[in-house]
């Protein structure tokens, strides 16, 4: 892009009133937030480590200013002045020499102001932050932001403090243009059914159009091989219309390639120069909700209707069984997000076995490089708008807002091809927040996402209509374990459902004070840190260490403590993906509450501890995940001396591979010692995407001591297919 851009030197201050300056102004890292440059110029400690992070604690509550002085060369004839943004948080006025030259309400919409005559070397550009947004609900700690389009995320959840960030999240900077310059071009395309040619639209619009100029567009194959090229008399409004014969299809990684096509828009002047460019990568796929196999023969009431809305995923006309993750926020200052904050954790997701990433409603919008990862990654995406466990009303003010930005991450996320559904939002349809299909925020977001996104699927939130969310144990107060949970439900998909599991003993020695690290207690940095009250659910969570003492016995250590709690979020994790893949094709979908943290939490239900390191359950569900596997339902954790042991065997299949024969063998070992053989069981060859279900084995347990009960599945030839289950013995 020919354009010159010019960084921006931020100050920023606080005050308790629009009208007042702030007495003191201190240096602004941009991107970044306010929070962060007054706690570095005060030298406040890392909001990480114990109790610091209630040090920001009513920051939000201020008015906060910007300022910053124009610096920038003369304009040359022909050239525009732009100060561009792609992302404030929230609600903010934008003032040259004391003008308000915008007012918005939104952090996900781009700001463009053009400044040309406006504006003269040496100005000062203000921009005045409001408080965060404040309904004055106060019957949950999200409440207040229920008429607002901010994450709810930052009023507090049961992984993130109550920190709300404000200020300049996004890149920010001027821009010298030409005048005739490219405002936006877009593509758009539908796939034949048999998926043999994409009929092509490309939208351009132009600032201006320059005399006698000419826009071509260019679109190269994914081995760098121009396919298509058009060109056309410059105007101000322009549809190019084309087809592409045999697309090379984009897939998620365990089902093909990631083929991705080059779109690269130029605008020329009279005499051919070059006086804008518009470069970026897409894919071509189709996909859909479809309702799973056997749904409309389900017996019902007369008339019969539809009784669950269609979940299974269905790309380029092949179903996928879904396995996956709710994607949270990574930090919680967004403005710290970058490129290689998203890196590791979206390559660790496919390391996982990972196809789908729910970016989960009470969260951000992730920055585009994160959507650019997940396109090469081949990992798709479910994005969510932001709406949570709250009651977004029917309001014209709240409407408004929600209509812009809506429609800005419409147009932001979908030239991507990860983005395989749109949803209005987490639990709107629950007892907490009481929305339903008539409520009118539901209704304006499907508005937009047919309107600028018609060929990618819609619901309105989650759960639905056949799909769960829960639950978030081991075992329940009942003393049901997971091993029973979710044998008895017969849901479409299990878009969250958690075991808690402590962060590392190394993590929690940097994040807890020495005279608070063991035994934890509630009222301390690990209730801080979210291992006790951070569910309204259980005063115990996230630690639950009722839970763990009840299995292992009081623990003498922290460490014996954290092993203790990552076994049993180990196997539940395991049983809990493995029995939702055993109910397909009725089930179609898997996704953990939740994959990663905005900071080191002392327990919770991730797989990953902030910024992105592994729990040892990352490697349980890796395992649980493949795409092949020899999987056991266990009807149980604990098990004594002289019972019988049984289980129930299976194949679990989501590969179009051709499948082959081959045979399980079970075995049962007694701490490192006694091991016993129980029946194996032979299978056919696997048709594509279907499991084969086997028989039920017994074992007779020896009267003999033991500590620990071993199941290990074994797959001659093939060690890929193998698993393996520890469990416990009972204690007397």
């Amino acid at each position: 892009m020919p354009y010159t851009t010019l960084p921006l030197a931020f100050t920023v201050g606080k005050t308790s009133q629009s009208t007042v300056l702030p007495e003191t102004f201190v240096p602004a890292t941009v991107p970044g937030a306010v929070q962060l440059d007054w706690a570095r110029a005060h030298q406040w400690p890392d909001w990480n480590y114990g109790d610091n992070c209630k040090q920001y604690d009513g920051l939000e509550a201020f008015y906060w200013l910007y300022r910053t002085v124009l610096e920038y060369p003369t304009l040359a004839p022909g050239q525009k002045l732009y100060f561009v943004s792609q992302g404030i948080d929230y609600k903010f006025d934008i003032r040259l020499g004391g003008k308000v030259l915008l007012a918005q309400e939104g952090m996900f919409t781009p700001v463009e102001l053009d400044l040309t005559g406006k504006a003269q070397p040496g100005d000062v550009l203000e921009i005045l932050i409001h408080p965060a947004p404040d309904s004055g609900d106060r019957t949950t700690n999200r409440a207040p932001a229920n008429k607002s389009a901010k994450p709810a995320v930052s009023w507090g959840w049961d992984w993130h403090p109550r920190l709300i960030p404000l200020g300049i999240w996004d890149d920010t900077r001027l821009e010298i243009r030409p005048a005739a310059h490219i405002k936006s071009a877009a593509l758009d395309y539908i796939l034949t059914d048999d998926l043999s040619a994409a009929d092509i639209k490309l939208y351009v619009t132009l600032a201006e159009a320059p005399g006698g100029g000419m826009v071509e567009w260019v679109l190269d194959g994914p081995q760098g091989t121009m396919v298509i090229r058009q060109s056309a008399e410059a105007a101000r409004q322009m549809v190019f219309t084309n087809v592409l014969p045999a697309p090379q299809l984009w897939w998620p990684h365990d089902h093909g390639p990631q083929n991705r096509y080059t779109v690269t828009v130029k605008l020329y002047s009279a005499g051919h120069q070059v006086l804008d460019e518009r470069s970026w990568k897409t894919g071509f796929r189709r996909v859909r909700l479809v309702m799973h196999e056997g749904a409309w023969d389900r017996p019902g009431e007369c008339p019969a209707t539809q009784r669950e809305c269609p979940f299974t995923v269905e790309i380029n006309n092949r179903h996928v069984f879904a396995k996956g993750s709710n994607w949270v926020a990574p930090e919680i200052f967004p403005g710290l997000i970058t490129a290689e904050t998203y890196r590791p954790l979206l390559e660790l997701a496919k390391e996982a076995n990972f196809n789908l990433l729910r970016v989960w409603g009470g969260a951000m919008v992730s920055k585009d490089s994160f959507y650019e990862q997940c396109d090469a990654l081949g990992l798709m995406v479910w994005q969510e708008f932001q709406q949570a466990c709250n009651c977004h009303p029917d309001d014209a003010g709240y409407l408004k807002v929600l209509d812009q930005e809506s429609r800005s991450i419409i147009q932001r996320v979908k030239p991507h091809p990860c983005r395989v559904l749109w949803c209005g939002g987490n639990e709107l349809f629950n007892s907490w927040s009481r929305m339903t299909e008539q409520s009118h925020p539901l209704r304006l977001l499907n508005r937009n996402c047919y309107e600028l996104d018609q060929y990618t699927p819609y619901i309105y939130t989650s759960p639905i209509f056949g799909v769960r969310h829960g639950d978030y144990r081991f075992a329940n107060s009942d003393k049901t374990e997971v091993y029973q949970i979710f044998v008895r439900y017969e849901a479409t998909a299990y878009t969250e459902f958690g075991v808690p599991g402590p962060s590392p003993v190394e993590i929690l020695r940097e994040i807890i004070p020495p005279a608070e690290l063991f035994p934890p207690k509630p009222g301390t940095a690990w209730e801080t840190h979210h291992a006790y009250k951070a569910w309204d659910g259980d005063a115990e969570s996230w630690l639950l260490i009722s839970t763990i003492e009840r299995y292992f016995g009081v623990p003498a250590s922290l460490e014996e403590l954290v092993a203790n709690g990552e076994w049993l979020q180990c196997e539940g994790y395991k049983c809990l993906f493995e029995e939702s893949r055993r109910q397909k094709p009725r089930s179609s979908m898997a996704l953990n509450w939740c994959y990663n943290e905005p900071w080191p939490s002392a327990a919770n239900n991730s797989i990953v501890v902030w910024p992105a390191r592994k729990k040892p359950a990352f490697e349980a569900v890796k395992a649980a995940c493949r795409p092949v596997l020899a999987s056991a339902r266990i009807p149980k954790f604990t098990w004594s001396a002289g019972e019988v042991f049984t289980c129930q065997l299976a194949l679990l299949n989501d590969s179009y591979a051709k499948g082959k024969p081959g045979e399980v063998r079970a075995t049962l070992q007694l701490d490192e010692g006694t091991v016993i053989t129980a029946a194996s069981w032979k299978f056919a060859a696997p048709e594509p995407n279907h499991n084969l279900i086997g028989p039920e084995v017994q074992f007779q347990i020896p009267d003999a001591p033991f500590k620990t009960l071993t199941l290990r599945l074994s797959v001659p030839n093939r060690p890929e297919l193998d698993s393996t289950y520890r469990l416990l013995a009972k204690r007397s």
